[in-house]
């Protein structure tokens, strides 16, 4: 079963990529926004259920504000919460997030593991970043906020790195962008390089589903496949989406 959600406000709702943490509505509105797309993710029986500590997230999202460095973004404040609240509902025991820049796209999945939002103890959280000067940036921000080092970021290729993984993912992160003109195409790539590693009830989250649908119409026509996941939604709270998929 696939599904779209679209908020009524998607395609106006924008951001300054370079300013990530101006406030665009209002708290309760944000709130409300993401509660409606997690509610559709229930319903589709992707989540158990929509309940997160909103404090802990506020809290994460400070972290994030006061220590990391952000040179743009395209995680919207809606998106942050809503990945954010999948984790933190979900709690994977591993989450690998392929093409993570500066880690603030990373982070917005393991914040609810590490750090001052954690509700929930994780085994291990992965970040993957090709291009070796944003892969330090981010493993340095992550140190930040996450000393232990359950969280941490990779300089290598998202396609190796999901190919030889040794143990089961119970969610993966795409958001990554191939060399010689696959773009987003190579979230594919990355995804068959790890299917047999991605177990029943586990996660593949794809960031912009909206803005490159037809740089992702092979991925997404994959895990629209029941052969290959059991559900799906198309979540539009923004003008980039999220592609969420249950095996």
């Amino acid at each position: 079963m696939h599904l779209t959600h679209e908020n009524d406000d998607w395609a106006r709702y924008r951001m300054d990529y370079a300013d990530p943490h101006r406030e665009l509505e209002p708290e309760a509105r944000e709130i409300a926004v993401v509660a409606a797309a997690l509610e559709a993710l229930r319903e589709a029986g992707i989540l158990p259920h929509t309940d997160y500590d909103r404090g802990k997230m506020l809290a994460h999202r400070r972290a994030v504000r006061e220590l990391f460095d952000i040179p743009w973004t395209a995680i919207t404040p809606r998106v942050q919460r809503l990945l954010y609240a999948i984790n933190a509902i979900t709690r994977p025991r591993v989450m690998i997030a392929a093409g993570v820049f500066c880690g603030n796209t990373f982070i917005s999945n393991a914040g609810a593991a590490v750090g001052p939002g954690a509700c929930y103890a994780a085994e291990q959280l992965l970040g993957v970043e090709i291009k070796p000067e944003e892969a330090a940036r981010a493993e340095r921000n992550v140190r930040r906020i996450d000393p232990t080092g359950v969280a941490r970021v990779s300089a290598a290729d998202a396609v190796e790195v999901v190919a030889a993984f040794p143990t089961d993912i119970n969610l993966l992160y795409l958001d990554a962008d191939g060399d010689r003109g696959r773009g987003k195409g190579i979230y594919l790539e990355i995804l068959e390089a790890g299917l047999d590693r991605l177990p029943p009830g586990s996660l593949a989250l794809a960031h912009n589903s909206v803005n490159a649908a037809d740089t992702l119409r092979h991925y997404l026509a994959f895990v629209r496949d029941p052969a290959h996941f059991r559900a799906g939604v198309n979540v539009a709270i923004d003008g980039e989406g999220l592609e969420v998929s249950l095996r």
